[in-house]
């Protein structure tokens, strides 16, 4: 027992802390709960955790699996260069013609927030390296070991981890929002400056990095 706390809670707190560095998935959860309320940052919320937990699991699966779709993530890599960057243009573009109280461009449609969240969770395979070195690094350190079991509570304790640390942001973020009454020109501003760097991030990526 005491070792399945001790797998559930050490995936929690690396989902945790690597939610809290400001991000688009973050950033977005507090858009969604200060423009829309609580319940759709929650589906917001939940739908990236999935998305998480089937690259956590894949990657828990081995590297020949990742390395056999190699093709499918360099394509994703590549979308999200695109899909990141056209979001943060966009939201700049929106915040230079102070449109009142319009929507942010990412939330300015009618998709249900689960499957936004499952769509920016999906567009977004750096995940995959940071699981497999957090990964790698535990069963080296024989924190988890290499059978199903262990896995999978590890993989429930990261979707955990994935959801509090959005959920972090949804309400703090909701109350500096709130207590320091943020317009949504500053608000689009952060989101398109978040979105662009992490644009460049990816592209960097892509043309001088590696997934695995």
């Amino acid at each position: 027992m005491t070792a399945f706390i001790l797998i559930f809670f050490t995936g929690w707190l690396v989902s945790f802390l690597g939610q809290l560095p400001l991000g688009t998935m973050s950033i977005t959860s507090t858009h969604i709960a200060v423009k829309e309320g609580f319940s759709n940052a929650w589906k917001y919320a939940v739908g990236v955790a999935l998305i998480e937990i089937v690259y956590l699991r894949t990657v828990l699966s081995g590297v020949d699996l990742i390395m056999q779709h190699k093709f499918f993530f360099t394509l994703l890599g590549w979308l999200t260069v695109v899909f990141f960057l056209g979001f943060g243009v966009y939201s700049f573009i929106t915040a230079l013609k102070h449109q009142g109280e319009k929507k942010s461009p990412i939330l300015n449609n009618k998709i249900n927030r689960f499957w936004l969240g499952i769509t920016m969770s999906a567009l977004n395979p750096a995940q995959i390296p940071f699981w497999f070195i957090w990964s790698s690094y535990l069963i080296h350190l024989h924190v988890l070991h290499s059978n199903t079991f262990e896995f999978n509570v590890f993989t429930i304790g990261c979707g955990t981890g994935t959801i509090s640390g959005l959920a972090f942001y949804m309400y703090g973020g909701n109350w500096v929002v709130t207590k320091f009454n943020t317009s949504n020109k500053t608000l689009d501003i952060v989101m398109g400056i978040i979105f662009i760097l992490a644009a460049a991030i990816q592209l960097y990526r892509m043309v001088w990095g590696t997934f695995v």
